[in-house]
This record gives structure tokens, C-alpha cells and sequence, in this order.
């Protein structure tokens, strides 16, 4: 038993030189040299193109087309060539326009009192009887706002003008039958012959909106009077009668004996 145990121990040693051997071939990479390799000669460059997947592309010329001319350009406003264009049919003497011009110093101002007339409908028979005189007509047609059309004139005191351009309209308000009516009126419709100034406020308001009107305590009421007594003045006026109102009005009649 005791002669057995050296005869292994070479073997043992044995078997460590083989294990580095192992390591060694494992490890081992065999590189061809440079004269191995065989390299190809590039194709000409008129076959470049043709090549499947070639990163190299033959220029192309693209055509453009120079941008359609711009319409802002031409037209940088149009809303307000909109209003100028109809203001030129529905206003040509420009009168409603200066009427309500804050450069105008006559000009009409909220708190005066307008007379608009409007225009008789075509509906109208030509049989029915028309008054003698204008301020008949104008005293009776202010009656009754409810449908414009079918009056000739519409008087109230003005809460509000509202300048929109050809949307431009006035406030109007009245009263009839002991009610407040207010209606709005757009100067530049062609149902409107014609706006007047009956009576100019005393001072003038502070505020652009009289809406403080419409409470019983500043509410001025009916102008009837004032309307009326307006239209005899101008129907006077226009018949020549006044003149000679005035020129006898200090004369008294002597009396016969």
C-alpha cells in the first residue's frame, strides 16, 4: 500500500501541462496576410447608377412654379371697401354721413330729438284720400310706431347712435298711450327719405348711452307737442306766411268811428 502512492504522482503533474495546452490552442486566431486578400477593381462611374442599392444618385432637376399672386395684397381691407362701396350707393351726397360725423359741429347728438320719415309704401292705393296740408299728414303719421312701414315719420328723443358703417342705426324713444316704445332705426336703409333735428338738447350729455332715461325720474314722456309745434313752424316756414306773421304781429287794428 505504501509503494502505490508514488507511482501516481507523475501522472498528476501530467495533467496541469495538458490543461495549459488546452488554454493555448483555444486562444489561438489565425489572421490571413495582406497578400491574401484579392481586391476588385471599381466599376467606371457610368455604371454607378445601375448598381443595386448605390448611395450615389445622378442629380435631377425639379420644375417650380412661382406662387399665385396674393389677394390680401390687393385687397388689404375688404370690409371696410365693402362699406365704402355700398355708403357710395345708398348715401351718394354723403348727407346721412355728416349727419352723425363727430367732426360735424351741427350734427345730431344723443339727447336731441329726430323726426325721421320714412317712405310711403308701394301697397298704397292711389284712391285714398290724402290731407291738405303736410303737417296734417306729418301730425296724424306719427301716431303709431308699431309698423314703420306703414307710417310716413317716427319722432323720439335719442338714447344711442351706433356707428357700424352702413349698419349705422339710431335709438329713438317715445311714448304713446302712456307706454315707453324705443325703436332702432338704420339711417342708411332705403325705406328712410329722410332724418331731421326737431330740438337740440340744452347741454350737452356726458354719456355716448342715455339708457338712465328710461327710469320715470329722467324720462322726458310724450313729445308730441314738440313734434307738432315743429312741423307748423316748417310748414310756415316753407309756405312764406310767417314773414308776414311777424311784420303785423306788433300792429293793432284801429277801430272805425
Amino acid at each position: 500500500m505504501a509503494s502505490a502512492t508514488p507511482t501516481m504522482r507523475p501522472l498528476n503533474c501530467c495533467k496541469s501541462i495538458i490543461r495549459n495546452s488546452r488554454r493555448r490552442h483555444l486562444s489561438t486566431r489565425y489572421l490571413p496576410t495582406a497578400s491574401a486578400v484579392s481586391r476588385r477593381a471599381s466599376p467606371p462611374p457610368r455604371l454607378v447608377s445601375n448598381i443595386p442599392g448605390s448611395s450615389i444618385v445622378a442629380p435631377k432637376t425639379i420644375r417650380t412654379y412661382p406662387p399665385p399672386p396674393s389677394t390680401r395684397k390687393n385687397f388689404p381691407t375688404p370690409i371696410n371697401d365693402v362699406h365704402t362701396a355700398q355708403l357710395a350707393i345708398l348715401d351718394p351726397t354723403g348727407a346721412r354721413s355728416r349727419l352723425l360725423s363727430k367732426n360735424n359741429p351741427d350734427a345730431a347728438r344723443v339727447g336731441d330729438v329726430l323726426l325721421v320719415r320714412f317712405k310711403e309704401p308701394s301697397s298704397t292705393s292711389s284712391t285714398a284720400k290724402k290731407p291738405s296740408s303736410p303737417a296734417a299728414n306729418d301730425a296724424t303719421s306719427i301716431s303709431s310706431p308699431t309698423n314703420p312701414s306703414a307710417n310716413e315719420s317716427y319722432a323720439g328723443v335719442c338714447l344711442n347712435i351706433r356707428r357700424r358703417g352702413v349698419d349705422t342705426g339710431i335709438l329713438l324713444r317715445n311714448h304713446f298711450t302712456r307706454v315707453g316704445v324705443e325703436m332702432w332705426v338704420k339711417i342708411y336703409s332705403p325705406n328712410v327719405a329722410g332724418i331731421e333735428v326737431v330740438q337740440r338738447k340744452e347741454r350737452r350729455a356726458r354719456r355716448a348711452r342715455l339708457y338712465y332715461m328710461r327710469k320715470p325720474k329722467h324720462d322726458r314722456g310724450n313729445i308730441q307737442n314738440v313734434v307738432t309745434q315743429y312741423l307748423k313752424t316748417t310748414s310756415l316756414v316753407r309756405s312764406g306766411n310767417i314773414a308776414g306773421r311777424k311784420a303785423s304781429a306788433g300792429k293793432k287794428k284801429s277801430k272805425k268811428t
